[in-house]
């Protein structure tokens, strides 16, 4: 593989790397996909909020753009990519996990996050299941049942996850867990309908009620304990970004994410990025879409470069003409 010169690397085969993968292989761009197999969204059933697609298991999802990828002459290979160079003639050379080498004229980083979750018992095991991040993709499907909301160093985040949920049930307990809440937030919370409770949370464990009763109990350090039918916590995003800073992709001062203008281009010519690694907001939709956006701009900077080599040296088009 080593040999063959790609069009583009798509890096990360979630939402955003294979709806940019069917653009660019539509365009007639020899496109490979390297994905490794652990989308952010996998231990989930199912993925909500997105059009003609909702209720669709994230596996199905990704497997049916697979499918889709390579029938328009698309590359998929089941690797990771551990470094990335730029070589001395303004292409990139990309190593593989299973020691294998890539090069290609453009790359595209699509390699998501990890969400990483405040350090209590019980609550990682829970994940995707009775426990979750985000009200847009779950919020829906919990209408109306107990829900309670675990605080973590994502303040900001939890403060507005406890107001939200508010809209989706009449009980809504807001652990806060530490969380920097300070009066005026707390006073608004109350007056909207929000339980507070300071003490911190200690374990998240199966509930002991009876059959049809509350599935989660969530225990804390004053031995109280909080029963309910659905936990939602703010994780802190980790952005799987190495690749990109590798080259020489910067970060934005405010976000400390790695910076892309509005096309999906960072400041590294032949470098785009797309989805939940430059924003770990993109529900699977938005991320579908950012790829997409990220690809035609490819598509234009790769014609460009291609329109100028034709050009012979001495200035001269077909025929000889100038």
């Amino acid at each position: 593989m080593s040999e063959v010169l790609w069009d583009t690397v798509i890096i990360g085969g979630g939402a955003a790397g294979l709806s940019a993968g069917v653009v660019l292989a539509r365009a007639r761009f020899a496109t490979l996909v390297v994905d490794g197999g652990a989308p952010r969204n996998g231990p989930a059933d199912h993925m909500h909020g997105y059009l003609t697609r909702d209720g669709m298991a994230p596996r199905e999802f990704v497997a049916t753009g697979q499918d889709e990828f390579t029938r328009f002459g698309g590359t998929l290979v089941r690797a990771s990519v551990i470094d990335a160079r730029r070589a001395s003639d303004g292409t990139f050379e990309l190593r593989l996990d299973d020691n294998r080498a890539l090069r290609a004229r453009s790359v595209l980083v699509a390699t998501g996050l990890t969400d990483e979750l405040p350090a209590i018992p019980g609550l990682s095991e829970r994940w995707a299941s009775e426990v979750h991040h985000c009200p847009h993709c779950h919020g829906y499907e919990v209408r109306g049942r107990a829900i309670a909301v675990i605080g973590s160093t994502m303040a900001a985040v939890s403060t507005h996850l406890a107001a939200l949920m508010r809209r989706y049930s009449s009980s809504v307990t807001f652990c806060v867990n530490g969380a920097e809440v300070d009066t005026a937030q707390r006073q608004r919370l109350t007056a909207y309908g929000v339980r507070l409770i300071d003490a911190r949370v200690t374990r998240v464990a199966t509930s002991a009620g009876t059959a049809g009763g509350d599935p989660v109990a969530i225990e804390l350090d004053n031995g109280e304990t909080v029963a309910c039918e659905a936990v939602f916590v703010a994780p802190r995003p980790v952005p799987h970004d190495t690749i990109l800073t590798t080259l020489g992709a910067g970060r934005d001062p405010v976000s400390g994410l790695v910076a892309v203008d509005s096309h999906g281009a960072t400041n590294v010519p032949g470098v785009w990025a797309a989805g939940n690694v430059v924003n770990p907001r993109a529900q699977v939709v938005a991320a579908a879409g950012a790829g997409s956006t990220a690809a035609i701009n490819m598509t234009g900077w790769l014609l460009e470069r291609e329109l100028s080599a034709a050009v012979p040296a001495d200035g001269r088009g077909v025929g000889g003409a100038l």
